[in-house]
């Protein structure tokens, strides 16, 4: 998940979005040793070779979309159109920690494994929601501020009797799955002591896992690892932006990158290019595929290139999944200046197209084309828009490259609305692919931003200290952030890949929706900003069904079959960039973070308890001992290194602690609190980033932001009063 530098098109008036421990916890024996011994004995192990040939046991989701396709779709047909109305709760379980839920579990002979916040790993009975088992990888909470958009995990890989988890402060950790206990854990950092953090899934090729890492809003070089799975040892890496150019290129792929990035700004500053979502191979060709994210910084001319193309971020690229060795390469957004990173997930498909057949792979990023590539070459075989995109004209289809309009997206000297914005068209939240329909079906969000350069460049290579080369608008008027709220739109549309076109879609009020599900059953499940899970008709688009979530839906859903009853399951819970950075904004969806799975089937009787809605009173509002001047610094600091979790406005989007509520007991330990006094709890140490004075700017700027508050609700309570 990507933050973004602005928010929506209505931004003008000033608003823009801008240890290696362990823990285990069994659960009752009788239910663990019941669920585990039922897989035990069908004598099923795994592998590659299983998961290659998903299609041959559609009752199971073995990977996290189901196959190496990355298609999300599942040939299960139980629930269907004509009867998904008698859809229930069968049960829930609720995870651990309050925070983004932004896996898609996996399920393998009745047992489901899922991941919350902090990359804790559940084991469950898929078919009654009983804790088989927990792992808690205790990662380094200190490290919270490692990554931009929150302290997310996107779930795990299995095989071979372990369950691969990519844990958040760096480190790759297989367990067992029997019963939980660690087998081993391996480092899955570089050593070059760059900002990292793991949120993907990885991934199981054969007796390897592979993991991607995050990190470009800071200071890293992306790099695709791959470890062997019964030892932990590293068996490649492939790096996707070149090194220290005093040093000598790992590959001939670097050597090539190297001629498209000039001097040797972009090695000090990390180069960007993470890879930190979804992979996808092709068993037939032995070729994983990934997406690279932005630069660091995005602003092309912070990192010093006003013209290179910089390989290879923004990219597609395969490689040779045995080995690491490069294959091709295609790079969707050339000297990216946008954010747009190719890191939504891949999907691979035969289809005919104009009247061949060929073996493509599908893919809809941030940018906002769809493209449709020859998997084996890398040929671009077609692209167009699939959302509001005015950064680019068109995408010229005899040289590959995008023919971008500099009129309107160069924001590098001036500010500029750019149509998409840092959030993407799509993000990381999975489209699926129906081979039944043949459509797409994909988690638009329709939402443009104000993008500025910095009034005072510069760029600061601590550990966790953001770099997006540019500047955030601060908003201080509330009631302009619920108008700017009501011009944010996502939709699902359902896309004709061949032609080219949207063949139908649906709207809703808020972006940052969940991914999507395409069953055979003629069905498209996804979950919603505003707490509910929905079915629709896949081939027309009719709302069929619908069932509500407590809190906002960002991750995928899954379909599995247990003695005969199909069910449908997504993690539910509110979080991850635009409730973080979105602040107020991402407030107006009306939910709460509440991280649990919801599963479904037909006739379920099950309920969800009441959702989280309370009201907080204001604390007793301390005095503003501050001028405007310092206000104003304050404001500028806290858009610089606290926004980004806390919201634009010290709102914290319901995910974290809205700071415009802080307690006087919190205002007197406050610059303890900057300097790392409760970085356990997440909160991550500003020693020496900050002077006295300047965090003292930061606490007076929190306490107009209270005051303000305050004149708002009173003015709200106000009529009531006179009544």
């Amino acid at each position: 998940m990507k933050p973004t530098l602005a928010l929506p098109l209505l931004i003008l008036s000033g608003l823009a979005a801008l240890t290696a421990g362990c823990k285990r916890e069994a659960a009752a024996p009788a239910a663990a040793e019941a669920t585990v011994a039922n897989a035990t004995a069908a004598g099923k192990t795994v592998d590659s070779a299983r998961i290659a040939a998903a299609d041959g046991e559609p009752g199971n989701w073995l990977s996290t979309g189901r196959g190496y396709n990355e298609q999300r779709y599942s040939p299960l047909e139980q629930i269907n159109a004509g009867n998904v109305g008698g859809l229930g709760l069968a049960w829930t379980y609720k995870v651990d920690v309050d925070r983004g839920a932004e896996a898609t579990p996996v399920v393998a002979d009745g047992v489901m494994y899922t991941t919350g916040a902090y990359s804790i790993v559940y084991a469950i009975n898929a078919k009654t929601g009983a804790l088989l088992w927990k792992y808690d990888p205790q990662v380094n909470r200190a490290k919270s501020g490692n990554a931009c958009c929150d302290v997310v995990n996107r779930g795990v890989a299995i095989g071979h009797g372990k369950v691969f988890v990519a844990a958040f402060d760096g480190r790759i950790v297989a367990i067992n799955a029997a019963d939980g206990s660690k087998a081993w854990e391996s480092d899955a950092s570089d050593g070059s002591g760059r900002t990292f953090a793991l949120t993907g899934s990885p991934l199981l090729i054969g007796k390897r896992v592979l993991v991607g890492s995050g990190g470009a809003e800071f200071n890293a070089r992306g790099y695709v690892s791959a470890f062997d799975i019964d030892t932990g040892k590293l068996a490649w890496r492939f790096y996707t932006v070149p090194g220290d150019p005093k040093k000598p290129d790992e590959n001939a792929a670097m050597t090539m990158a190297r001629k498209t990035w000039t001097g040797d700004q972009y090695w000090q500053q990390g180069g960007g290019g993470t890879v930190w979502n979804g992979m996808a191979y092709d068993p037939e060709s032995d070729l994983l595929y990934f997406g690279t994210g932005n630069g660091v910084s995005w602003n092309k001319l912070e990192r010093g290139e006003p013209d290179g193309d910089n390989l290879f971020i923004s990219s597609i690229v395969a490689v040779k999944a045995a080995t690491g060795e490069y294959a091709w390469h295609y790079q969707e957004t050339p000297n990216d200046n946008w954010d747009y990173d190719a890191c939504a997930n891949i999907v691979l498909a035969d289809v005919e197209f104009q009247g061949q057949p060929r073996k493509v792979l599908l893919h809809a990023p941030k940018n906002g084309f769809f493209y449709v590539i020859d998997r084996k070459t890398g040929q671009l075989l077609s692209a167009e828009k699939f959302a509001p995109t005015t950064w680019a004209t068109h995408v010229d289809l005899k040289t590959g490259r995008p023919v971008v309009d500099q009129k309107v997206a160069d924001w590098s000297k001036e500010a500029k609305i750019v149509a998409p914005g840092p959030f993407g068209a799509h993000n990381w939240q999975p489209m699926s692919f129906s081979p039944k329909t043949g459509l797409v079906y994909i988690p638009v969000q329709d939402v443009a931003s104000l993008m500025a350069p910095h009034k005072a460049p510069g760029f600061d290579n601590r550990e966790g200290v953001w770099n997006i080369g540019g500047d955030l608008p601060l908003p201080d008027d509330d009631k302009v952030v619920a108008q700017i709220a009501g011009s944010l739109k996502g939709r699902l549309v359902a896309w004709d890949p061949i032609a080219q076109k949207q063949v139908w879609s649906q709207t809703h009020a808020n972006i940052w929706n969940g991914g999507t599900l395409a069953t055979a059953g003629n069905l498209v499940f996804q979950g919603t900003a505003d707490g509910r899970v929905v079915a629709w008709s896949a081939d027309k688009g009719e709302k069929l069904w619908e069932s509500p979530a407590n809190s906002g839906v960002m991750a995928g859903p899954v379909s599995y079959e247990i003695d005969g009853e199909q069910y449908i399951s997504v993690m539910a819970g509110w979080g991850g960039v635009f409730p973080l950075i979105g602040g107020a904004i991402a407030n107006y969806a009306k939910v709460r973070p509440e991280a649990r799975v919801l599963s479904f089937k037909l006739g379920g009787k099950a309920s969800l308890p009441a959702p989280k809605h309370e009201a907080v009173p204001l604390p007793e509002l301390q005095e503003v001992k501050a001028d405007a001047k310092t206000l104003a610094r304050g404001a500028e600091l806290f858009l610089g290194a606290c926004a980004p979790c806390h919201g634009l406005n010290a709102v914290g989007g319901g995910v974290i602690p809205d700071l415009r509520y802080l307690t006087p007991e919190k205002h007197a330990i406050f610059a303890g609190i900057v300097a790392g006094a409760k970085a356990d709890r997440g909160m991550p140490s500003f020693a020496g980033r900050f002077s006295l004075d300047e965090v003292e700017a930061i606490r007076q700027y929190l306490i107009k932001r209270s005051h303000d508050l305050k004149t708002a609700l009173d003015a709200q309570a106000a009529p009531v009063a006179a009544k």
